[in-house]
């Protein structure tokens, strides 16, 4: 049985960091991954933009994105937070940007920019060159079949073909969103045979399905400068602002996928509506003025002629059919009435969310291995005195925006360098 000081199980983007740690402090390594390659995941962030952090400048907001949990990402990020991320990236030949929302791309010269839509592939190879200078041995196509315990310690674990042995063991599977690449919860069986309590897994970051078919007359459109509010049983819970986009099966886009990983949440307390002001920058007064503006200036045609200043065009099917005005009703004769009603629609575009899209296309997983039974400095598990853990397997999420692979990066580097390895021997 071949001994390593430490065996990275998953070979994701925390993996690959953890694994490239380790070896860098001096660990002879094992990187097992039962994909054919390694990040497959990993090249499908931001549309293969790739944000690998976010750069907001004060840690207390920054640690609040990810809710009552972020606590316990401070001691990881303190010592490899957004900073370190981008000075390690920079270091190693990829020229970092940031943009709107405090988002950090890979950035190219003008001459170079058709690379800039695979910044996650220059950030897969850099961290696959960084596990090579480690020389990381890496084991593909070898999922792990067994982990065998003894004494509150891993003594081996068991792929397809052989048993294999380490001082450590670090879990770095994912969670179970995007399925296909591979991310199918396998670490949460592992964890529970630890000991580890497994918060439930939800998607998260995830489109959501609307009970109203009509969203369909919008589909594929984009909206930007959107209010969106949240309602439970009528009880306002959120409210986001920004870009959003109707679907065949109901909203996505960034302001949706944010609000659908609490949406599972929502539907246990009660019916969850989705409220959109079409015209966030006018109160309902000023947005009835403006119709009768417009009203008057298209006086002698019909309604649905009349909305070409007020509506992008691909949206005025939809309003109407939401509208009670009749689609062919002159303007002149539409009373006051129907104005009043026509401006309070805009202001309350009310959606019925029945579900999310599911893992298969959720970006992460909210929920996992409980924070509780981990060391938040080390990522060592408080009862398996052998087991590390990073990335997306843990209880820690957070929204779109890099936030996610920030966690990747800080409990990834924090298992790598853990100096307690010479111990567990």
């Amino acid at each position: 049985m071949e001994h390593f000081d430490t065996i990275v199980i998953g070979g994701g983007p925390a993996g690959l960091m953890a694994a490239g740690r380790a070896a860098e402090v001096g660990e002879r390594v094992l990187l097992v991954e039962k994909n054919d390659s390694l990040g497959e995941k990993l090249l499908l962030a931001g549309k293969r933009r790739c944000s690998i952090t976010n750069a907001e400048p004060d840690m207390e907001v920054f640690l609040s994105r990810y809710g009552e949990n972020g606590a316990f990402l401070r001691e990881a990020a303190s010592r490899f937070g957004p900073t370190e991320a981008m000075a390690f990236f920079n270091k190693n030949g990829i020229k970092t940007k940031v943009e709107r929302g405090n988002r950090v791309f890979p950035h190219d010269e003008p001459a170079a920019a058709e690379r800039l839509k695979d910044g996650a592939q220059r950030i897969l190879d850099c961290l696959l060159l960084y596990c090579r200078k480690g020389k990381v041995r890496v084991l593909r196509k070898s999922p792990v079949r067994a982990m065998k315990l003894k004494n509150n310690r891993i003594e081996y674990i068991v792929t397809g073909i052989e048993e294999l042995s380490a001082g450590r063991y670090i879990l770095a599977t994912g969670g179970k969103s995007y399925p296909e690449t591979g991310s199918t919860g396998d670490g949460y069986r592992f964890a529970a045979q630890a000991g580890h309590t497994i918060v439930e897994p939800t998607p998260a970051i995830v489109p959501v399905r609307t009970q109203e078919s009509w969203v369909k007359l919008a589909r594929n459109f984009r909206l930007r400068n959107i209010r969106l509010t949240v309602t439970v049983d009528g009880r306002k819970v959120a409210e986001r602002f920004g870009e959003m986009d109707f679907t065949n099966f109901g909203l996505s886009g960034p302001i949706v996928m944010d609000l659908g990983t609490s949406v599972l949440g929502w539907k246990k307390e009660g019916t969850v509506h989705f409220v959109l002001d079409m015209k966030s920058a006018l109160s309902e007064t000023d947005l009835l003025s403006r119709i009768e503006l417009d009203f008057e200036k298209y006086s002698n045609r019909q309604f649905m002629d009349a909305l070409v200043d007020i509506l992008p065009r691909a949206m005025i099917p939809l309003f109407l059919e939401l509208s009670d005005v009749p689609p062919d009703k002159l303007v002149e004769y539409i009373s006051p009435e129907e104005r009043q009603d026509f401006a309070h629609l805009l202001k309350n575009v009310t959606l019925t969310v029945t579900d999310t899209l599911g893992f298969g296309h959720a970006i992460v997983t909210k929920g996992g291995v409980s924070l509780g039974e981990v060391d938040p400095a080390a990522l060592r598990s408080k009862l398996c005195e052998n087991l590390y853990f990073a990335g997306e397997i843990l209880d820690l999420n957070g929204p779109a925006g890099g936030f996610n692979l920030q966690i990747c990066w800080s409990t990834g580097y924090a298992a790598g360098e853990s100096t307690e390895r010479t111990n567990l021997r």
